[in-house]
């Protein structure tokens, strides 16, 4: 099977915990006030990211979110048997499509942009 054709069936069990993996970041008042501040945005690789330098507080908190990513993306990876770069990926196509208006997010090109009325750009190999 083709790596392309591997991500389609992770994008949909991507779908499936996307939501779930946001939500759980959400209930964190901490999490949902930086990015409500523009203090963190979504990358194309999956991980959440620091905008700017950020605190040592806050750098912990990207990370500890990170490494719950990491692991989810891992565990996705092998029930798909795609690689955990792959995943990251899938979900990060899928992060930054659900970013709402306001909200930080990494450019294809590196950049961080603010979330605006129009759909945000992604990363030409998103699904």
């Amino acid at each position: 099977m083709k790596t392309m054709d591997k991500m389609m069936i992770a994008a949909g069990l991507v779908l499936a915990t996307v939501s779930g993996v946001a939500l759980a970041q959400q209930r964190d008042p901490a999490y949902q006030a930086a990015r409500d501040a523009g203090q963190i945005g979504e990358q194309p690789d999956g991980y959440l990211g620091v905008v700017g330098a950020g605190t040592p507080q806050l750098r912990a908190m990207v990370s500890n979110i990170n490494i719950q990513r990491k692991a989810t993306y891992t565990q996705k990876a092998a029930a798909a048997n795609v690689t955990v770069i792959d995943q990251g990926l899938t979900f990060g196509c899928n992060l930054i499509s659900n970013t709402k208006p306001g909200e930080k997010y990494m450019a294809p090109d590196g950049s961080w942009k603010t979330r605006t009325a129009a759909p945000p750009e992604r990363d030409p190999r998103c699904p």
